[in-house]
């Protein structure tokens, strides 16, 4: 890792009482240069549009703290990427509140590329838990990023949907990167960096805090061309992360469920204000036809009929064939179709669903 002569500034920044990254910014915008915000005088300050409490903050840095927290990132590896890094992603810099430093670990690189933001429940039905999972999947084999929070649920089973496809994902941590939460998900961490990137815009030591999560998910949108949420109740993180894409100008895709599911209803509220409603990978790149991505497959309308007649218990053939007056053998090819393509399963019986 190079390290920049005014690294021990950007680190001092993100520890100062009561200042956050916009007031840093507009700062930095004033001064030119970070180290040029605490070198100032106290008229200059003021000047600049920095309150009395702000700048008696910035004029007692915790410069042992910023110290320690450079020599974390250099005995584990870890990256240090401030605003004006080269490798800073662009998109996450567009953002008014964009996060002064990322910490990160794994391969930064990837930070970059065209990312899809795949968030939802922690406590998500199989089902839910299922699509997460072949969504992450799909959509790195046509190209994407899949970036999440690392979360129990979707947010776990997307990353592992894009490791098993062996795609990239990015793990954005609402803790330091030494605090890895829930702690259960420490084999996960590992999983991801073989290929992926972990990232954090709080210092290593930084525990897990409720008012930390909703800033972490403005990350998440803000380094996504898009977030798809996968069943969110109507109070949740999710919809938190949908709002942030929605001021970001980011394309926000829902996936709907059953009505009497109140895991989905945080969905349906977002496809009433206008969200993409989402059945398959190509209703997603179909947005981004402008960025060298694979296309998709979505399955034909006489195929989706079908596929809505087929439950989650087991449907027989002749049930099928009777209620669309089809031939057997268009049936059987329809249903072939829908096996090979992951969305049924042929079982003793008939058909079962597995996936939406």
């Amino acid at each position: 890792m190079i390290i920049p002569n005014d690294i021990l500034h950007w680190l001092a920044c993100v520890r100062l009482n009561g200042i956050g990254p916009t007031t840093i910014r507009r700062g930095l915008a004033y001064f030119q240069k970070i180290e040029n915000i605490f070198s100032a005088s106290h008229h200059a300050l003021l000047t600049a549009g920095f309150k009395e409490n702000q700048i008696l903050s910035i004029k007692n840095p915790n410069w042992k703290l910023a110290e320690s927290d450079l020599q974390w990132s250099e005995q584990h590896h870890a990256d240090i990427l401030t605003l004006e890094h080269m490798n800073y992603p662009s998109l996450l810099r567009e953002i008014h509140d964009a996060p002064l430093l990322l910490f990160t670990q794994g391969n930064s690189d990837i930070l970059s590329k065209p990312q899809i933001a795949i968030v939802g429940s922690r406590n998500p039905t199989l089902m839910g838990k299922e699509n997460a999972e072949y969504f992450g999947g799909a959509l790195t084999q046509k190209g994407m990023v899949i970036t999440s929070g690392m979360a129990l649920g979707i947010d776990a089973a997307a990353h592992r949907g894009a490791i098993k496809s062996g795609g990239e994902t990015i793990a954005v941590l609402g803790t330091g990167l030494n605090n890895i939460y829930p702690y259960s998900h420490r084999k996960l961490r590992e999983e991801i960096l073989e290929k992926g990137v972990i990232i954090s815009e709080f210092p290593p030591d930084e525990k897990p805090k409720p008012k930390n999560f909703p800033r972490r998910n403005r990350i998440i949108s803000g380094l996504s061309l898009g977030v798809l949420v996968i069943e969110a109740a109507l109070k949740s993180g999710s919809l938190i992360t949908a709002r942030f894409a929605l001021e970001q100008g980011r394309e926000i895709f829902a996936m709907p469920g059953s009505i009497h599911n109140p895991l989905v209803k945080g969905c349906h509220q977002l496809l009433k204000e206008g969200a993409k409603l989402v059945e398959c990978v190509e209703d997603i790149l179909s947005e981004f036809k402008h960025l060298a991505i694979k296309d998709g497959a979505c399955i034909d309308e006489k195929s989706r009929k079908i596929l809505q007649n087929i439950g989650y218990e087991v449907t027989p053939l002749d049930v099928i064939i009777r209620h669309f007056g089809l031939t057997t053998s268009e049936v059987s090819s329809i249903l072939l179709y829908l096996e090979l393509q992951g969305y049924i399963q042929n079982v003793p019986g008939g058909y079962v669903r597995i996936r939406q």
